[in-house]
């Protein structure tokens, strides 16, 4: 899924930006090269692959004693005291998303993960509150142990599905973004059977991306999934330097963001 990442004052750079988003494969906004081409969500010269049909690359082992303090992946660097500001659109509805890498403590499956703090505001109400688990091993990769996910309505609570935590009721750690990605390579993201089982399919390694806080070049781009929610597919974009950059929806749901400022 997208983060759990605009008001009527945003920027008109980003007002153009989503004009042009919904423009297709011409758009200058997100001009990528993926090999191959037929997973390429903009692909019109060969019919497209079903990502949820690709073959599920192994994880490495996960070893307790094989993490390092800091996340620092090129591609997805969580330096605590960092936040993230996304904007975007759930439908018609201006979408606000707040990520706050925080300076909390907890160990998960003798790990010491760094805690993000993901709200969701949509027409500027909180709709989600959710505390997200990462650690770095020392290959590089970035693993992902769980996430404790609210869902508000009217300032209440009102669903905590998609929660889990690794190691407990049969969940696993897994994988947001391999050290060496490849194209073509499907990695499970979260494996919670039955409540949370997250997907990514790397299709390009060589993606441009434009949002309001800047340009990039050379950014990875993934198509993610999960066979909980079948022909749901989004795309998203992570940059070197900065992280995920940008995300949207292609089929199953009506959700896009940017973006907008690093803190």
């Amino acid at each position: 899924m997208l983060p759990r990442a605009i008001p009527p004052h945003l920027m008109l750079a980003f007002m153009l930006m989503t004009a042009c988003d919904n423009q297709g494969p011409t758009s200058p906004l997100e001009t990528v090269v993926a090999r191959p081409v037929m997973l390429d969500d903009h692909s019109t010269s060969s019919p497209q692959r079903d990502v949820t049909t690709q073959a599920i690359a192994p994880l490495p082992k996960f070893d307790p004693g094989n993490f390092v303090a800091l996340i620092d992946h090129p591609y997805f660097p969580l330096r605590p005291g960092t936040r993230y500001l996304y904007h975007g659109f759930d439908g018609d509805a201006p979408l606000r998303n707040v990520i706050d890498v925080t300076n909390q403590e907890k160990t998960i499956l003798g790990v010491k993960v760094v805690v993000v703090l993901d709200r969701v505001f949509v027409d500027g109400v909180l709709t989600e509150r959710t505390l997200d688990y990462f650690a770095q091993d020392k290959e590089g990769n970035v693993w992902y142990l769980g996430e404790d996910t609210k869902e508000y309505e009217n300032g209440k609570v009102v669903s905590t599905a998609g929660s889990f935590l690794a190691g407990k009721e049969g969940a696993k750690a897994g994988i947001i973004l391999r050290a060496h990605p490849k194209v073509g390579e499907t990695t499970e993201q979260e494996i919670a059977p039955g409540v949370a089982e997250d997907r990514a399919t790397v299709v390009s390694l060589d993606a441009g991306v434009h949002t309001p806080y800047g340009n990039f070049d050379h950014c990875i781009k993934t198509r993610d999934f999960t066979p909980l929610e079948p022909g749901a597919v989004e795309v998203k974009f992570y940059c070197k330097g900065v992280g995920f950059t940008r995300g949207r929806d292609v089929t199953g749901g009506n959700v896009r963001l940017a973006l907008t400022r690093i803190e």
